[in-house]
């Protein structure tokens, strides 16, 4: 995958999360808003996980004891807890409630374990995007996401590749089903990958291991 070279490195992991949502988001389709909503969900966790993982000197000399980081990496509450402690001490605003959040978290649960039925919201949608972008925006200090996202978008040369052929693709519920363990899986691996050159023999072993293991 094309990254924007204006990102920190440190930034990347995140960045490239949102623009593997943002391809599926774009699309539309009831499985593209599944893995929208699982990537975009991903990538809030993933900002704040890369975040407090970092060395000082890469977040602006900004120091966390070990204690604390420690508390707010052991799950995705406590580490929403320690993103609204930081918007605070910057004295930034607070776009969205942890609240929402944790409902968009819960909803991506459902549809990434496979035992969703239906399509999420596009409303659900476009409110975790925003927070995606929002989280990254804050963590990372990056300015105008947006643009850095539409440059990236633009210099993608290759979209979504299929999924290989001996592996079960996700398909359209033809009725408002709980997802069969199969589906589950195939979306958990798509999720989970993003891009993938089905003709490297390295991506293609990581894809095996990865569904040998679910």
């Amino acid at each position: 995958m094309s990254t924007n070279p204006e990102l920190k490195r440190w930034a990347v992991r995140p960045f490239e999360l949102i623009h593997h949502a943002e391809i599926h988001y774009r699309k539309d389709s009831d499985y593209d808003r599944r893995l929208a909503l699982i990537s975009f969900d991903n990538s809030i966790e993933v900002s704040i996980t890369t975040y407090l993982s970092l060395n000082p000197i890469h977040r602006s000399n900004r120091q966390y004891s070990k204690e604390d980081v420690k508390k707010w990496l052991a799950n995705f509450h406590t580490k929403l807890d320690f993103f609204e402690l930081e918007i605070q001490n910057r004295g930034l605003p607070q776009h969205k409630e942890k609240a929402d959040i944790v409902w968009y978290h819960e909803q991506r649960n459902e549809h990434y374990h496979g035992g969703g039925s239906g399509v999420p919201e596009k409303r659900t949608i476009d409110e975790i995007r925003q927070v995606a972008l929002w989280v990254l925006s804050v963590l990372f200090e990056t300015a105008d996401v947006e643009s850095k996202l539409e440059a990236s978008l633009s210099k993608s040369d290759e979209g979504l590749p299929s999924i290989p052929p001996n592996f079960v693709k996700p398909r359209e519920p033809i009725s408002p089903q709980t997802i069969d363990p199969a589906q589950g899986k195939a979306l958990s691996i798509a999720a989970l990958l993003g891009k993938w050159n089905e003709g490297n023999e390295a991506d293609r072993e990581i894809i095996r291991r990865l569904s040998d293991g679910l």
